[in-house]
C-alpha cells in the first residue's frame, strides 16, 4: 500500500499468483461542505460536512472487493491496482495529481463506478463515448464609469453592459451551436451596485459552460470571449475574463464499455443493464480514461421505501447500502473476466446477493 499519492490519495496493489494484465479500479472518498440533515444513526458527526454523493459507499465497495481479491490472490492472474482517490468534488480534482504520481503506470485497463440515488437499486447504466460533460467555469469583471443616478450621460453603466453581455451569451447555445450537439451556459452569480441612486462602475458575474464534444468545447470558449469582449468594447467598458477549464469530457472506450455491459448482463440480467443518456455533470474519472482504456458506470442505489430518493449534494442524501453488493460483484466479475482470459477465480468465491 502507498499513501499520500498525489496529495491524499491511497493505492493498494494485489499481485496475482499468475502473470497477466494489470487492471485499475478507482473509488473516490471525499465529502462535501453540507450539513447532514438525515435522521439516522449513521449521519455525519462533523458539523457542516457530510457524504452527500455516495463516495463513502464507493470506498466501502472497493475495500470489500480488495478483501475478496486478497483472499484469492493465488487464483488471480495479473495485478489489481486499487485507487482510492481524494478531491473529486473540488477542481482541479485528485485524479490529475495521482496520475502524475504514477498510479496508472503499467495499467492496461481501468474501471470505476458511481452510486446513483436517482437510479433504482439493482439497475446499472453506462454508455460508450461521451457520458459526462466537460465542466468549465468563468468569471467576468466589467469596469465602467460610475456616477450620479440622475446623470447617466456622464457614466458607463456597468450593470447595463453586463446585462447586455449575459443576454447575448444565451444566444450562443440557441443560435450558434448545432441543435444536434449539446451545450449549457449558466450564469450563476451577479454582483453590482451599492446604492439606488448611484450608477455602478463595476459588475461581476460567474457561471459555467458544459459540453459533450471537444470541438463544441473549443467553440464555446472562443465565442464566449468574442461576445463578451465585443459588447464591452462597443459600450466603452473594459473587461477582464477569467475562463477556467475544468474536468474534461468523460469518454468511455467502446470496447471496454461493451465488455462491461456483457459482464453486467450476465450477472444481473439484460433487463437490469441500461444504456443511459449523457449527463451534463462533471467527473474527474475522465482523466484516467484519457490515459488508459476503460469505462465508468452508474450503480443504482435509490429506494423509495427507505427514503433514498434525494438527489446528490442534498442535505438528506442517502442510498440503499445493498447497492454496494451490486457494484462490488460487478467489479469482481470484471476482474474475473480479464483473469486467465475469463477462466478466473470467482467459482471459488461466494458473493452474497
Amino acid at each position: 500500500m502507498k499513501t499520500d499519492v498525489g496529495g491524499r490519495g491511497v493505492i493498494g496493489v494485489i499481485e496475482g499468483g499468475i502473470p497477466g494484465k494489470t487492471m485499475a479500479l478507482r473509488a473516490d472518498f471525499d465529502a462535501l461542505p453540507i450539513q447532514d440533515e438525515k435522521r439516522v444513526s449513521y449521519k455525519s458527526k462533523v458539523p457542516g460536512v457530510m457524504h452527500a454523493c455516495g463516495h463513502d459507499g464507493h470506498t466501502a465497495t472497493l475495500l470489500g472487493v480488495a478483501k475478496i481479491l486478497s483472499d484469492n490472490r493465488d487464483q488471480l492472474s495479473g495485478k489489481i491496482v486499487l485507487i482510492h482517490q481524494h478531491a473529486e468534488e473540488k477542481e482541479p480534482g485528485g485524479a490529475i495529481a495521482m496520475i502524475e504520481d504514477g498510479c496508472l503506470e503499467g495499467v492496461d485497463v481501468v474501471f470505476g463506478t458511481h452510486l446513483s440515488s436517482q437510479m433504482p437499486l439493482g439497475i446499472v447504466g453506462t454508455k460508450a463515448g461521451a457520458m459526462m460533460a466537460a465542466a468549465d467555469t468563468f468569471e467576468v469583471k466589467i469596469q465602467g464609469r460610475g456616477g450620479h443616478g440622475g446623470m447617466p450621460h456622464h457614466t458607463v453603466d456597468a450593470i447595463i453592459v453586463a446585462t447586455q453581455v449575459i443576454n447575448q451569451l444565451q444566444l450562443l447555445v440557441s443560435r450558434k451551436v448545432d441543435p444536434l450537439q449539446s451545450a449549457v451556459l449558466t450564469v450563476g452569480t451577479f454582483h453590482a451596485g451599492q446604492a439606488d441612486n448611484i450608477i455602478a462602475d463595476t459588475a461581476t458575474f460567474t457561471g459555467t459552460i458544459r459540453t459533450l464534444d471537444p470541438e463544441v468545447r473549443e467553440y464555446m470558449e472562443k465565442e464566449f470571449r468574442r461576445v463578451v469582449e465585443g459588447i464591452c468594447q462597443s459600450l466603452h467598458a473594459e473587461v477582464n475574463i477569467q475562463y477556467k477549464r475544468g474536468y474534461p469530457i468523460l469518454i468511455n472506450h467502446v470496447a471496454e464499455t461493451r465488455h462491461f455491459m456483457t459482464v453486467a448482463e450476465h450477472d444481473l440480467g439484460k433487463e437490469r443493464v441500461m444504456e443511459v443518456p449523457p449527463i451534463m455533470g462533471g467527473e474527474d474519472f475522465a482523466y484516467y480514461l484519457e490515459h488508459v482504456p476503460g469505462a465508468f458506470f452508474f450503480t443504482g442505489a435509490g429506494n423509495e421505501e427507505i427514503g433514498a430518493t434525494y438527489p446528490h449534494h442534498h442535505p438528506q442524501f442517502d442510498f440503499d447500502e445493498r447497492a454496494m453488493l451490486v457494484g462490488g460483484k460487478l467489479l469482481l466479475s470484471l476482474v474475473n473476466s480479464y483473469s486467465r482470459d475469463g477462466k478466473g477465480f470467482l467459482h471459488h468465491v461466494e458473493v452474497k446477493k
